[in-house]
């Protein structure tokens, strides 16, 4: 490869970065607080392309000038211009994040933090007629809460819808530092019919546990039995930490 080419995919790698972080297009890979390593690494790679661009174009007019041949380079460097256009659009098209066909080649299980401590202490629940919780939690606390907090509450959810073996699921991804890390929550909704929305349409829904239904035999997957269902635009983060 070209050192003009180089440095043109260079400055393509660093820009594709800072647009997905001013975009928000990078929560689908990493963590939120990777955000500033993410733009320092961005601006490191075009400043270093912009200067090595620079630096060779200013070296090859000198020498073109000395050999009397000064469009030779102006050509080149438009040729690496061209090649660099597929790469434009490799780079800066994003991939959705990861969905319900991640869930069902997934095992889901329960959260790290519970498995960890088997029986860890959850706090009280608070007060209020629907108590909102992130899907992480709330499987935490039906598979491994001996108090029973959540026995007898409504509680709100969000997640994306997924069908797997006769179930709808209401699922999220749980990522520990980047989106290669991810493993499904699920928790199954029962109480209403809602067969009919589609894989990776996004939900709030509320509803109660069903004691007793996260076990190790269903990957700690809880029964939620339904009371409302609203379909919700898919969030700027889609992952749970």
């Amino acid at each position: 490869m070209k050192r003009e080419t180089q440095n043109i995919l260079l400055i393509l790698l660093g820009g594709a970065l800072l647009k997905i972080t001013i975009n928000g297009d990078y929560l689908r890979y990493v963590k939120p607080a990777q955000q500033p390593w993410i733009i320092a690494g961005g601006a490191v790679m075009v400043t270093l392309g912009a200067i090595a661009i620079a630096r060779d174009l200013l070296a090859a007019r000198a020498a073109a000038v000395v050999s009397g041949d000064v469009h030779a380079h102006e050509h080149n460097t438009r040729s690496a211009w061209l090649l660099m256009v597929p790469v434009l659009a490799v780079f800066l098209v994003a991939p959705p994040a990861l969905g319900a066909d991640s869930v069902t080649r997934t095992e889901a299980r329960a959260p790290q933090s519970a498995s960890a401590s088997n029986a860890a202490a959850f706090p009280p629940l608070p007060a209020g007629d629907v108590v909102p919780l992130e899907v992480n939690e709330f499987v935490s606390r039906a598979g491994w809460d001996k108090s029973g907090s959540l026995n007898g509450r409504t509680v709100r959810l969000s997640g994306f819808v997924v069908h797997n073996e006769g179930n709808t699921m209401l699922a999220r991804m749980v990522i520990g530092c980047c989106a290669a890390d991810a493993f499904p929550i699920t928790v199954r909704l029962v109480g209403q019919d809602v067969a009919g929305f589609r894989d990776d349409t996004w939900l709030e829904v509320t509803g109660t546990v069903v004691p007793g239904t996260a076990v190790r035999e269903n990957s700690y997957m809880p029964d939620l039995t339904l009371t409302s269902v609203r379909q919700v635009p898919a969030p700027k983060d889609p992952y749970e930490y």
